[in-house]
């Protein structure tokens, strides 16, 4: 059963309640920075520490360990409402909810009370580190390595635009505890890793978008970790337990394109009606009605197809086709959104004086990140098979 699943007492007036709280926070503090912070490509400290007085650290963590144990559901509109404004800072905390996620789910109980009180509050941040230069969608290529050496274990191997690995404590780091096991998956192991001797933050990327955020390079040089940090106590699980986190991840990806496409509806329906041409508003010409209606359509087909993963989700089902479907459908909703918006400003979009550039600049990840959309397709239709026998 998903954590998630074991949220109580949380009614429709408490998410109400919530969410006025996060639409009030998001105008109130982020709004007012979010062209500045992108543009200089700065850390949001000041964001990060209002983050943990609202609890979004700790918002999918159980109660029992100090989370606000919010549905997936709820999260996920937390997540949209964010990203409508701007989406980089739903990545600080999105991607220390997954690693938590493993661990509630798969870690042993000494684990849980170790780490998670501590990620709940936003003391201790984390991330997942998976990505290699040469391996992204492929998990089952990586090539960093744990070697056991007596109750330890030595970590060498690199890893690549891992979020949060600048500012965060921690990641939950995938590795090949057996690099000969087939198949090859039965070789893969997740430890919890905090920063020390051997762990080298050794690039923070320069990105066209998703700014704000640090996405860096990491190289492990006989990284020594205790085999307590083994998630779970077991080799050869990694892979299980990263999937499983994984579908989160897509779904929050979903929630992003979503927002993004939200946003960039907003900004440009707002747009199309202050600009004028031809002595009327340009929203009163039919060829700008046309782009604004599908606009709005996928934006709300988008919401639906969220929520209905993330009430999968909630059920304790498994839930990788319709997280699939809503992150494949609701991140080319936040493509096709903000190129369309693009158009409707015209020439003022290629001006960083209007927000829209950052919607268009941050859209294109959302079908690459969590998994490419080529990928989510595959899995689609694989469990379409799979759920439909002939």
């Amino acid at each position: 059963m998903n954590s998630m699943s074991e949220a109580v007492h949380f009614t429709p007036d408490d998410e109400r309640m919530l969410l006025d709280a996060i639409d009030n926070w998001v105008e109130k503090s982020v709004r007012p920075i979010a062209r500045e912070y992108d543009h200089a490509d700065k850390y949001p400290v000041e964001l990060v520490e209002e983050m943990k007085s609202l609890g979004l650290f700790g918002a999918t963590i159980s109660p029992h360990y100090g989370g606000l144990g919010l549905p997936a559901s709820t999260y996920a509109k937390i997540v949209i409402k964010v990203s409508s404004v701007w989406m980089a800072p739903t990545g600080i905390f999105n991607s220390h909810l997954i690693m938590a996620v493993a661990i509630e789910r798969f870690g042993t109980e000494a684990q849980k009370q170790k780490y998670l009180p501590r990620m709940a509050t936003g003391e201790l941040r984390g991330g997942i580190g998976l990505t290699e230069p040469d391996c992204g969608t492929d998990l089952q290529a990586i090539r960093t390595v744990a070697k056991k050496d007596g109750d330890h274990y030595l970590i060498n191997g690199n890893k690549i635009w891992i979020t949060n690995s600048g500012n965060g404590g921690m990641i939950l780091l995938l590795v090949k505890t057996d690099p000969t096991a087939q198949p090859r998956h039965k070789g893969m192991s997740l430890f919890i890793a905090e920063k020390g001797p051997g762990f080298i933050v050794s690039n923070k990327m320069k990105k066209l978008g998703y700014k704000s955020i640090d996405s860096c390079e990491l190289a492990f040089q006989d990284y020594r970790v205790h085999e307590d940090c083994l998630l779970g106590g077991l080799e050869g699980k990694g892979f299980q337990q990263v999937a499983g986190g994984l579908e989160l991840g897509r779904i929050n990806v979903a929630a992003r394109g979503a927002g993004i496409a939200e946003g960039s509806l907003k900004l440009a329906l707002r747009y199309a009606q202050e600009r004028k041409t031809f002595g009327k508003p340009i929203c009163e010409h039919q060829a700008i009605q046309l782009k604004l209606g599908e606009m709005a359509s996928q934006v709300e087909a988008s919401k639906l197809l969220v929520d209905h993963a993330a009430r999968a989700y909630d059920r304790g089902e498994r839930c990788d086709m319709e997280a699939g479907m809503a992150k494949y459908f609701a991140s080319e909703a936040g493509v096709f959104c903000s190129q369309e918006a693009m158009r409707i400003f015209g020439g003022a979009s290629y001006s960083v004086e209007y927000e829209i550039e950052r919607f268009y600049r941050d859209a294109m990840l959302m079908c690459i990140g969590e998994g490419t959309n080529e990928m989510q397709r595959i899995i689609i239709a694989k469990q379409l098979v799979a759920r439909n026998p002939a």
